[in-house]
This record gives C-alpha cells, structure tokens and sequence, in this order.
C-alpha cells in the first residue's frame, strides 16, 4: 500500500475489488476508563475535516448533544498530501492547541512507526498530543453513551437502548451498500466490480426510499445515529458521487422520498450547518488524482435546492424526541450559509 494510499484509507489493485482499510486505533473514552482514557471534560479535541463523511458524522453529533465545551473541535483543510491531513486553514499552518502541523504528528506520538492510514476523525488527547482513537464508527456511539453526563440539557438520545438492535442491523447494511457503496464504485478495478457495487448501492437505496415513504426517521420517530449515518453520505451524492465516482443511474435530486428525507435533516439545526459543500467538492475532486487527474473542481450543483420545503413533517415524528435542537454553531465553527 502507498503512503498515498495511507493516507486516504484506501487500496485498489488493477483489476480487483476496492477495500477499505479499516485496522483503526480501537481504544474508547469511557466512564470506567478501561482502555486508560476516561471520559474527562476539556482533555480531548476531535480533529475533523468538514470534507469527510465518516468525520461529519462525529461533528453532527457532538453539535445535537452539546459537547462543543467538553471536546473540542480541530478542523484541517479539505485536502491532504501522500503524508496526512494538514492544518492549513489555521495561522501558520498549525492547529491552535495541538501545535501540530499534520494529524500525523499526533499518530507518530501514539505509535512512531504507525504504518497505518492517517485518518479523519481522530480523537487526540491533549496533554500528550497522542491519537486516542480513529475507529469512526464507535466514537459517535460513545458520545451518545460514555458522554452522557456532558451532555446539554435537551439534547436528544441518539442511541435509544430499546432501538440499538434495529439501529446496528439498519447501520451495517447502510455501510456495506450506501456509505461504502459509493467508494466501492468509485474506486473500483475493474468494469465487473464497479458494476456489481453500482447494483448494490441503488438497490438498497431504492430499499431506503420503500422504508422512508411512510416514516419521517430510519429508526423509531426520531433521530438517531442511523440517519446522522446516512444523511452524510447522501450530503456529498450529487455533489460528488454521481459524478465522480460513477454512481450516476440517478441523482438523489431524483429520488424524491431520498431527497425530501436529506433535506429534512440539512434543515434540522445540527446537520446542514455543519456541511461545507465546496470543501466537500475540493477534497475529493483534488485529491482523488487517480480518478480525477487535471483537479479540476466542478462548479456545480447549485446547493440552494437543500433549503427548499421538504413536507417531511406530515409524516409526524419528533426530530429531537421530548429534547430541543442545538443552539446556533459557535463562532469559528460555522460553515457558509447557503442562499435560497
């Protein structure tokens, strides 16, 4: 694997299946501290670039549960070299509090001769600037769990405890076919492994729209960790995955029970105002050079249809169940408005 290949978290041999590397630092934050991390206010800052699904995830949920006072929030640039995600939006070039130039400084201080990709989200803890975790998948389960003394007053249970087997079977085949999906065709080696991924992918989002019709959430009548998994994936489709990945029997523009559901999160305080569509377009337009070799970021598509009526709410439903939305992103945390 090349250390460009590293540093996307991806491998593709000519020819073969696109797989993802998914060997992550699996230590947790918890109450109990088992792995040596405990939950401990202002100790941990997530590092999260706003171009990368599996990091949006974890920004959507730390704004609908009011952790921003608890871990905070570092922010690299959309695009990245062979080596790692740098801090090029920052003065100087460095994150703020972790003094780093590259999220690989922090990997290094874990393990020196880490050798594995260098991934968005990582939760870094401060007093050492080593990598706790990159195992996207269950940080966002542990800020709805292990967090939840830090949570605000109103935030929403993400992960109902009478809902988490329906959630966990809904997830793993929303990652297998939907969120990887997209990555399996657009990195795919051969005509007969992308054709088998593109099969994959628009079946089960046609399976989405049949179980969407009738019910305004994935799981139960609010929001949970499944739609905050889905809804990134689906931000990026028309912008980046139609095209660029090849995913094109239909634009989710299309899809009209897929469309309305997206917008009706993009329109629910925490999830839309956490989106960057032009870091989005520049990160996986410039630095997919395989696929996309002049880097030439596309224009289009004009973004202000997200803020459109979505007629989601006849479906009932309670967004934030007996909880309330998030208050407004704070400052240096807000993304461009969009323009209706």
């Amino acid at each position: 694997m090349s250390d460009d290949q590293q540093a996307k978290g991806t491998y593709v041999e000519p020819g073969q299946e696109y797989t993802r590397d998914t060997n992550y630092i699996e230590d947790r934050i918890t109450r109990d501290a088992v792995d040596g991390w405990p939950v401990e206010a202002g100790r941990y800052r997530l590092v999260a670039a706003r171009a990368c699904p599996w990091a949006n995830r974890t920004v959507i949920s730390r704004r609908l549960l009011g952790l921003e006072d608890v871990i905070s929030l570092g922010l690299p640039g959309p695009t990245h070299d062979a080596r790692s995600w740098t801090f090029d939006l920052d003065p100087d070039g460095r994150d703020p509090v972790l003094g780093i130039e590259r999220l690989q400084e922090a990997f290094f201080a874990r393990t020196p001769d880490y050798a594995r990709g260098i991934t968005v989200p990582a939760v870094v803890d401060v007093p050492s600037g080593k990598v706790v975790t990159n195992d996207f998948p269950q940080i966002t389960l542990d800020f709805a769990t292990e967090w939840r003394e830090h949570h605000r007053e109103g935030a929403p249970d993400l992960y109902p405890e009478h809902l988490r087997a329906e959630i966990d079977e809904v997830n793993a085949v929303v990652f297998r076919d939907v969120n990887n999906g997209v990555y399996r065709a657009g990195f795919a080696g051969s005509q007969k492994s992308y054709e088998r991924a593109y099969d994959t992918l628009f079946a089960r989002l046609d399976w989405l729209s049949e179980r969407l019709e009738g019910q305004r959430f994935l799981v139960g009548d609010t929001i949970t960790e499944a739609d905050i998994r889905l809804f990134t994936t689906l931000a990026r489709f028309d912008a980046v995955y139609h095209g660029h990945f090849k995913c094109n029997r239909s634009k989710l523009t299309e899809m009209p029970v897929l469309w309305a559901y997206a917008r009706d999160l993009f329109q629910t305080p925490g999830f839309g105002d956490t989106i960057d569509f032009a870091q989005i377009k520049a990160h996986y337009y410039v630095v997919h050079s395989d696929i996309n070799p002049t880097g030439i970021v596309p224009a289009g598509p004009d973004p202000s249809g997200w803020l459109t009526a979505h007629g989601r709410e006849e479906l009932g439903g309670r967004p934030f169940g007996d909880g309330t939305p998030p208050p407004p992103p704070r400052d240096g945390e807000q993304v461009p408005p969009l323009v209706a």
